[in-house]
């Protein structure tokens, strides 16, 4: 069989690759060349052992296996990852780390095996107890104003570059508390993003308590949890939440803000974080 999973090189660095279509509008038809956002295999190893296999965009793989490793759990830091090299081959991309023994031992309590869709946050878990997860409680510091928020809102489109060049990836950002957008990483699936800001910020040593996130989906369970885990006390999303998130939310205290776009969100959970 031919191979298919490895994009072009160049995807590395965009995110995206180009590729022949045929358009068609008002009976005409056009050929030309579209771009779109990459996947490909991300198999996650800790201490040569396999754990995970997701499908992602191939970039800022550094920091989507560090975010990855915080969100779930495996690790509590960026500091007690040893070592990181990500090895591209023909069939994906092997991202090796090296974790102290004690938490590679935990590891077979929480066994994943993920290789299945790019949006799927919890495909192939294999205990109900760990899909459930919870994360310690949040902090109660962050003050975030209506404007606040509304200025991050109408910022974040400027940030995705690459949802710009393909319409197909989600993006998840850091604003300061005063609605300034610190950073952005975009991903195909919207866990995925959620992880490489994660990651970023934690090799950066930049706390999630600092800002609040804002992603472009829905907030859905997973994203909850693994900004929660991050210790984000506010996460914003242009969506709607689904029940569970907002049940989580409310445990771990954090503020959870749904069809945050147009000068108008909603509030879930926490409202006393938001502040006119």
């Amino acid at each position: 069989m031919p191979d298919v999973a490895m994009p072009d090189a160049e995807a590395f660095e965009t995110g995206f690759g180009r590729y022949s279509a045929q358009r068609f509008e008002n009976g005409a038809s056009i050929a030309g060349e579209e771009s779109l956002v990459e996947e490909t295999p991300v198999a996650l190893n800790y201490n040569e052992h396999p754990h995970a296999v997701m499908l992602a965009t191939p970039t800022d793989l550094e920091d989507f296996a560090v975010g990855f490793s915080i969100t779930e759990g495996i690790v509590e830091t960026s500091a007690e990852i040893e070592a990181l090299d990500v090895i591209p081959s023909r069939h994906g991309v092997a991202i090796m780390m090296r974790i102290p023994e004690r938490r590679a031992a935990r590891l077979d309590s929480m066994r994943r095996s993920l290789p299945g869709m790019g949006g799927c946050g919890l495909c192939g878990i294999e205990k109900l107890d760990a899909a459930l997860r919870l994360p310690p409680p949040v902090g109660t510091k962050l003050r975030v104003t209506a404007q606040a928020l509304g200025r991050a809102c109408r910022s974040m489109p400027d940030l995705q570059a690459l949802g710009r060049h393909t319409g197909a990836s989600h993006a998840a950002v850091l604003a300061a508390a005063d609605g300034n957008i610190e950073t952005a990483r975009e991903d195909a699936a919207r866990h995925n993003a959620m992880d490489k800001l994660v990651g970023h910020l934690a090799r950066a040593g930049i706390p999630a308590s600092s800002g609040f996130v804002l992603v472009s989906s829905r907030a859905s369970y997973e994203l909850v949890q693994k900004a929660a885990s991050a210790g984000f006390e506010l996460m914003a999303a242009i969506s709607a939440p689904t029940g569970l998130a907002v049940r989580i939310a409310h445990t771990t205290g954090m503020t959870l803000v749904g069809f945050a776009r147009d000068g108008r969100f909603t509030c879930y959970a926490n409202k006393q974080r938001l502040i006119s």
